[in-house]
């Protein structure tokens, strides 16, 4: 029998899972996974995790995918615990060794003070263990073989560090900040800022965006679920953007908005919003100042 025989069939289903990844496999092998037990003929994720990171990512499926870039774009917000006294070639427990330093005295009110340093506008120089990449190679891939590139500092945006615990050799941290923050180098930048060396041992995503972690959608859950409770698991397609303004369709204009051409409408906002048909969302648009309805993403449903 042929290996097609056996090919399980995919299916047109879209919505959002805010699934709790779990450590030791990357955010491209979880979004394999759970594509596979829902069957989905597309999928993406929004935002990677490192293997070695736990927690929400979430996974976009069918037509949800052409929202997944807002949440890209989203703030984040993580737990995290730095190991001082050492710095690693990664930035975390999975790399070698590279520097050792007695880690001083600690107090709350001295990383309080630290930590002060850190919010706000700030820039920050990606790792060489990152995905950026450099004439077309990962950074990560240079890493490994030994060679190091200059890289330009970014600017990133850090909303809040608050000290959750600390002990003598290592802080633990909620930290909220915008896309782009590399926490593995914040991590070490706050270590040397209170002079010494650290690494991180822990970091898990506690929310992206307007999301939230649900600690239990696990992929062992969906796993134990029928393919009609994980359907009832799924967000809406739009759920990434839901809280953008919503309008109705012009009447008698759903067809040609899904034919992706513009509508008068009467409406005082300039702005995205999300279009309705009845209760039905047809997709994105924007209403320009000349009171057009312009559509940007139009749901093939």
């Amino acid at each position: 029998m042929s290996s097609k025989a056996h090919k399980i069939p995919r299916r047109h289903i879209s919505g959002v899972f805010l699934l709790n990844k779990p450590l030791g496999i990357s955010s491209n092998a979880a979004l394999q996974k759970v594509r596979w037990l829902y069957r989905a003929q597309k999928a993406g994720h929004t935002g990677a995790l490192d293997p070695l990171a736990s927690g929400l990512l979430p996974i976009c499926l069918g037509e949800a995918t052409k929202f997944s870039h807002y949440l890209l774009d989203s703030n984040k917000r993580y737990r995290t615990t730095i190991q001082l006294g050492r710095s690693t070639t990664t930035g975390d427990v999975e790399g070698e060794v590279l520097l050792e330093k007695d880690v001083p005295e600690l107090s709350q009110p001295n990383i309080e003070q630290v930590l002060k340093q850190f919010t706000g506008d700030i820039q920050q120089i990606p790792p060489m263990y990152s995905a950026l990449k450099k004439q077309g190679r990962p950074l990560y891939e240079l890493a490994r073989q030994g060679i190091e590139i200059e890289r330009e500092a970014r600017p990133i945006h850090i909303f809040a560090v608050e000290l959750i615990e600390f002990t003598s050799q290592s802080l633990t941290l909620d930290i909220t900040c915008s896309k782009g923050t590399y926490i593995r180098v914040l991590g070490e930048d706050i270590a040397k800022a209170l002079g010494t060396y650290g690494h991180l041992t822990y970091l898990h995503r506690i929310q992206t965006g307007h999301f939230d972690l649900i600690p239990e959608y696990t992929i062992e859950y969906l796993e134990s679920l029928t393919e009609q409770e994980r359907e009832k698991l799924l967000l809406p397609i739009y759920a990434p953007i839901d809280h953008f303004l919503k309008v109705q369709v012009p009447q008698g204009r759903a067809e040609y908005f899904c034919r992706g051409m513009e509508s008068n409408i009467d409406h005082v906002a300039v702005a995205e919003v999300l279009v309705f048909d009845g209760e039905k969302c047809l997709g994105l648009a924007e209403i320009t100042d000349k009171k057009r309805l312009v559509p940007k993403r139009v749901l093939n449903l």
